[in-house]
């Protein structure tokens, strides 16, 4: 992400719609902090999130990647990088969230090979279905925020 990234990211990240799976809006100061915090990974860890853009509007829609989260979830879990992908309502549903998110997997299977995990609400099913195309495995349950939570690992490259 590009600081001129900035101002739709605090947009996005305030939109309900947008957040509704994985908690509250954010203010601009918190997405501020999470705008600093994925800088931060690229420059501590050699990966973080990218910026989804439309191709048409060159707006940015979305974000993809990987983070360490501290979540506390355990050592099964928190001990590797999560993966987090989001897109703006207008374009969910014409699976530019599969192509992104593969495009970013691809890129860490060649970089940083090993065991990802993420972390999808029970009734996102098409959230729980990119993971899977991606070779996402349920871990095992876990209550977050009073909800509970799929906690999801991959451990490498789906097969053919």
């Amino acid at each position: 992400m590009r600081p001129e990234d900035f101002d739709r990211f605090a947009e996005i990240w305030a939109n309900p719609q947008v957040v509704r799976h994985i908690g509250p809006p954010k203010s601009r100061a918190e997405a501020w902090e999470a705008f600093l915090r994925n800088a931060g990974h690229w420059q501590m860890t050699g990966f973080g999130q990218w910026a989804i853009h439309d191709q048409a509007s060159r707006q940015m829609v979305g974000q993809t990647g990987f983070f360490f989260a501290a979540r506390g979830l355990g050592d099964d879990f928190d001990a590797c990088p999560e993966a987090g992908w989001l897109l703006t309502p207008e374009v969910q549903g014409n699976g530019l969230a599969g192509e992104a998110t593969k495009a970013a997997h691809d890129w860490y299977d060649r970089v940083i090979p090993g065991p990802l995990v993420a972390i999808v609400t029970e009734d996102n099913l098409a959230s729980r279905n990119v993971a899977q195309r991606l070779g996402y495995r349920l871990l095992r349950r876990a209550e977050m925020g009073g909800e509970t939570v799929m906690l999801l690992r991959r451990d490498g490259p789906p097969g053919p």
